[in-house]
């Protein structure tokens, strides 16, 4: 009896196992494609925040660079102004 039950088991076993692996491949792909779908977002989330941050840095750069050469003129326009000789004052009784 013990050879019948091992026979008839493994016949199950033979048709179970292939059939078993076909509905879970059927049944766990679509959960399997909507995680790697949530982990590529997450992941392209991050880049962005990263993206971001880089440009935010970068404009603040150039609002710096922008400052500086302001300054730059103002400093030059100074000098300029410094060096040019002055016009002699106006007698008094004019």
């Amino acid at each position: 009896m013990d050879e019948d039950m091992l026979g008839i088991l493994a016949g199950f076993l033979i048709v179970f196992v292939p059939v078993a692996g076909l509905t879970a491949r059927i049944a766990l792909k679509p959960v399997i494609e909507a995680y790697v779908k949530v982990l590529q977002a997450r992941q392209t989330s991050l880049e962005m925040q990263t993206l971001e941050r880089r440009l935010a840095l970068v404009e603040q750069e150039i609002q710096a660079v922008r400052t500086d050469v302001h300054e730059l003129g103002e400093q030059k326009e100074f000098y300029r102004k410094l060096a040019e000789p002055s016009a002699p004052p106006a007698p008094p009784g004019s």
